[in-house]
C-alpha cells in the first residue's frame, strides 16, 4: 500500500510539472476546431507534443488518417512477461458551427495528462512485480461517424488490456448510462409537377416526409420512457410552386441497451415505408454510420475512480441522469475500460456555445487535470494489485452476459 501511496504522489507531481504545456496543448486544439475525420491540425499538435518527449514512440496517422499512437514501455517485471498495456484516450473532433461544445480538447488533455502521470509513477518506481506499456490513441470522429469503432475493426486495440478516458460535463460522476444509437437517413423520390397548373401529376415527396416525420411523432407514445427518437427534415424541396420530387430526413434512434435497438429501428422503418405507401413515393432507407453501443459499466474501476477522486477533492452527484451517446461504448465491449464525466466549472450545457466557451478557458484547467490524475491513480491501482485486475476482469465478463440476455 505504501508503495501504491508513493507511486500516486509521483503521478500528481508529475501532472502538475506539465500543467503549463498541457493547458497550451487543450487552447491550440480549442482554438482551430475541426471536424470528424478531418481533425488535420488536432492531430500534428498531438503528434508533436509526445514527440517532442522524446521516450515516446509515435505513430501518425495510425490506422486512420487523423488517428495516432504513442507508447512508452513496457517497463517493470521482469523480460519476457506478459506486457499489461494500460490504454488512455484522447479525443479531438469539434462540432459544425459552435466548435468545442462538447469540450474535446479537454478529453485530449486529460488521457495526455494521465499518461504522463502513470509514466512518471512507472519509471521512478521500477520494482513494479507487472510489466507494463502506456499506450496514448488518438480517436477521431466521436460526434460523427465513430473513429473508435473503425479502430477496433482495424485491430488497433487487440493488444490494450485497460482502456480509459473522461468526458467533460455539468457534474462530476464515475458512471453515466449513456446510451445505444444509430444514425438513419430516410430518402423519398416522387414525381415534380407545377404546383398550381397540375398537381395531379406530380407525386409529393414533401407529403411523404411530412407523414414520416408525424408518424414517427405519434409512435413516441407508445416507445419506452428512456427510448429517443429525434430528426430533421434536411431536404424539403427546391421552390413552393414545383410539387417536390426528392426529400431527405435524418433521424437519430437511441435506446438504453444496444440490444434494444434492432426493435426501435423496425418501428421506425414502419412509419417510414407507411409514409411511401400513403403518398405513391419510393423510399430509401439507409444507416450510413456504425451503431454506437452503451456503455459497459465496469464495477471495480468505477469505485476505485471514486475512491481516488475523492481523495483528490471531488465531489460525485448521487444521481445523475444522461442520455447522450458515444463510440466508447462500442470499445466498453472489446476491452475494460472506464468513462467518468467531470465539471468544468461551468454550469453550461454541452453542445452550447456557453460551453464552447467554458472548454477553453483557464477555470476548466483545475478539474480536467484533477480528473486526469484520478484517473492514473485508478491505472496505479490496478497495476499493483492483482486481485484487482482479476476483478476488473471478471466485471468485463459478467458485465457483458448481463447485456447479452
Amino acid at each position: 500500500m505504501e508503495k501504491r501511496e508513493q507511486m500516486k504522489n509521483t503521478l500528481r507531481l508529475t501532472i502538475d510539472t506539465f500543467q503549463d504545456k498541457l493547458f497550451c496543448l487543450s487552447r491550440d486544439i480549442w482554438s482551430s476546431p475541426e471536424l470528424a475525420y478531418n481533425e488535420k491540425r488536432a492531430h500534428d499538435r498531438l503528434v508533436r507534443f509526445f514527440s517532442e518527449e522524446e521516450v515516446w514512440t509515435v505513430e501518425s496517422h495510425y490506422k486512420l488518417a487523423t488517428a495516432f499512437r504513442a507508447t512508452w514501455g513496457p517497463f517493470g517485471g521482469r523480460e519476457g512477461d506478459r506486457v499489461l498495456n494500460v490504454g488512455f484516450l484522447c479525443e479531438y473532433d469539434a462540432l459544425p458551427g459552435i466548435g468545442h461544445a462538447c469540450g474535446h480538447n479537454l478529453i485530449a488533455e486529460v488521457g495526455a495528462a494521465a499518461a504522463l502521470g502513470l509514466k512518471g509513477a512507472l519509471e521512478n518506481h521500477s520494482d513494479l512485480s507487472v510489466r507494463v506499456k502506456v499506450t496514448v490513441v488518438g480517436t477521431p470522429a466521436e460526434e460523427d461517424g465513430g473513429g473508435k469503432i473503425d479502430l477496433i475493426m482495424a485491430g488497433a486495440f487487440s493488444d490494450t488490456d485497460l482502456v480509459f478516458m473522461a468526458h467533460p460535463a455539468q457534474q462530476d460522476a464515475s458512471f453515466l448510462p449513456c446510451v445505444a444509437l444509430t444514425d438513419v437517413t430516410v430518402k423519398y423520390h416522387g414525381k415534380a409537377s407545377h404546383a398550381s397548373a397540375y398537381p395531379w401529376e406530380g407525386v409529393n415527396a414533401l407529403d411523404a416526409a411530412v407523414l414520416a416525420y408525424n408518424n414517427l411523432s405519434v409512435l413516441r407514445q407508445q416507445l419506452k420512457p428512456d427510448w429517443r427518437l429525434h430528426g430533421i427534415i434536411k431536404h424539403g424541396g427546391v421552390k413552393p410552386n414545383i410539387i417536390p420530387a426528392y426529400t431527405e430526413l435524418e433521424f437519430y434512434l437511441r435506446t438504453p441497451l444496444t440490444k434494444d435497438l434492432c426493435d426501435l429501428k423496425a418501428r421506425a422503418e414502419a412509419c417510414f415505408r407507411a409514409a411511401a405507401v400513403a403518398t405513391g413515393c419510393q423510399v430509401e432507407i439507409t444507416y450510413p454510420n456504425h451503431a454506437y453501443s452503451n456503455i459497459l459499466p465496469n464495477a471495480t474501476l468505477i469505485n476505485l475512480y471514486e475512491n481516488n477522486g475523492k481523495a483528490l477533492g471531488i465531489q460525485f452527484q448521487e444521481e445523475a441522469n444522461f442520455a447522450g451517446s458515444t463510440d466508447f461504448g462500442n470499445l466498453s465491449f472489446v476491452v475494460p475500460g472506464i468513462h467518468p464525466f467531470f465539471y468544468i466549472c461551468s454550469e453550461a450545457m454541452n453542445h452550447t456555445e456557453e460551453y464552447t466557451e467554458a472548454a477553453g478557458a483557464e477555470q476548466a484547467q483545475l478539474y480536467t487535470l484533477r480528473t486526469a490524475k484520478a484517473l492514473a491513480m485508478t491505472a496505479v491501482d490496478v497495476l499493483c494489485c492483482p486481485d484487482l485486475l482479476m476483478q476488473v476482469r471478471e466485471d468485463f465478463t459478467r458485465a457483458k452476459l448481463r447485456q447479452e440476455k
